[in-house]
């Protein structure tokens, strides 16, 4: 099954599948791939499926659609072909085995479970992939500090870990071998670091910073 794989500097945020004849993208919460930046337009570009043929294609929007580097405004997708919007690059897998992904948590704020279990929801971009492949570096987890799961502690064994609660504040904390960091994803409220927004950039994580998101304090804990 084809699938688009969305990333913004080298992190992965999100995975989709192409399962309708229709897919939208756009910044609006009700398409089917929800990218929240100004950079993409309301109703940006749609995905249209024929069997396995996917096609493209612009809807006129405000900053254009590239694929490999080429303003486009009808094309067919081939494996690999990379859309770029503003600063996000989306791949296309027209076969789910060609890349070896696996989902990771979205966990909801105040209800960080003891382990990282799927959150269910029918939003098709609601979990973030992580690449299967093994990542040196230290290992660190998440820690409750406030609300009902106060007092929790979530390993960050996965390469992409998002954090939030869909639509309304996501934030992916990525595995990386020197370290980790932490990006905006979507929603109008961001998380804060020491008490400051957390842009879309990616930013390091030290041991010991805090974070806050929907009201949930947590705590960053690198051994």
């Amino acid at each position: 099954m084809p699938k688009m794989i969305v990333s913004i500097d080298g992190v992965v945020i999100k995975e989709v599948q192409l399962t309708k004849d229709r897919t939208t993208l756009g910044r609006r919460p009700y398409n089917d791939i929800v990218i929240d930046n100004l950079a993409v337009s309301g109703e940006h570009a749609v995905l249209q499926m024929n069997g396995n043929d996917v096609h493209l294609e612009d809807l006129n929007s405000t900053n254009g659609t590239y694929v490999n580097g080429k303003a486009v405004k009808k094309q067919a997708l081939q494996n690999n072909d990379t859309v770029e919007i503003g600063k996000y690059k989306i791949k296309f897998v027209s076969d789910a085995q060609g890349a070896n992904y696996e989902k990771t948590m979205v966990v909801k704020a105040g209800a960080l479970p003891p382990q990282a279990a799927p959150a269910t929801s029918p939003a098709p971009v609601a979990a973030a992939p992580a690449l299967a492949s093994d990542v040196a570096g230290p290992s660190a987890s998440i820690k409750v500090l406030s609300g009902a799961a106060a007092g929790r502690e979530v390993a960050l064994v996965k390469v992409v870990t998002t954090i939030g609660k869909p639509g309304v504040a996501v934030a992916a904390i990525t595995k990386r071998p020197q370290g980790f960091v932490v990006a905006h994803v979507e929603g109008e409220s961001r998380a804060l670091l020491n008490g400051a927004a957390v842009s879309g950039e990616p930013q390091v994580l030290k041991n010991g910073d805090l974070l806050e998101l929907a009201g949930t304090q947590m705590q960053f804990v690198q051994a």
